[in-house]
């Protein structure tokens, strides 16, 4: 049993992971590298991610630097920030790669906390999701006789205490992330 409750806080924290990293891609009117973290660049007929192929910094609250390390593909990495949804026009200045990051519309806000929130239910989802696989795998040790009914009572109710402590989780990092979005 122990082996379950290991296998399922281990998913669990997996998933408020992958939340943490698709928050920090959504844009909150500050300059934050992990913004072009889904922007890739066809370099030698590959795309690959922008992370990998040129140096991504915010030297102002409301600016983004990227300086390719190959400078002849300074205009390939222009055009796949062009590309991506994030609406920024990037400076190409022939060696370093500007972006200035203009400030959010209270409807684009709004968009935003959208989005935010549905992440944060598909994540919930996910979560349940792990929930419902370690009561069947529970209630399948029952039916074998690998534990009582008891125990299997006291298994579930620990699961769902797991289970609560990571939608707690979801629920914090949501409601931080929905506060730095409308924070003007």
């Amino acid at each position: 049993m122990e082996q379950v409750f290991k296998d399922i806080e281990k998913r669990m924290s997996n998933t408020i992971e992958v939340l943490k990293q698709e928050m920090a891609s959504l844009r909150a009117g500050r300059a934050n590298p992990a913004l072009l973290d889904n922007v890739h660049v066809e370099y030698y007929g590959v795309p690959t991610p922008l992370n990998q192929v040129a140096n991504i910094s915010a030297p102002e609250p409301r600016m983004l630097r990227v300086q390719p390390w190959d400078k002849g593909i300074i205009g390939d990495v222009e055009r796949a920030i062009l590309k991506s949804d994030l609406g920024l026009n990037p400076n190409n200045d022939g060696n370093i790669i500007r972006i200035s990051i203009p400030q959010l519309t209270q409807e684009r806000r709004q968009d935003l906390v959208k989005v935010v929130k549905k992440n944060g239910e598909e994540t919930k989802v996910s979560i349940r999701n792990v929930r419902r696989d370690a009561n069947e795998t529970l209630k399948k040790a029952e039916k074998n006789g690998d534990i009582s009914e008891d125990d299997l009572r006291r298994y579930q109710d620990e699961v769902q205490e797991v289970t609560n402590k990571y939608t707690q989780q979801v629920d914090d990092v949501v409601n931080r992330k929905e506060a730095e979005i409308m924070e003007i």
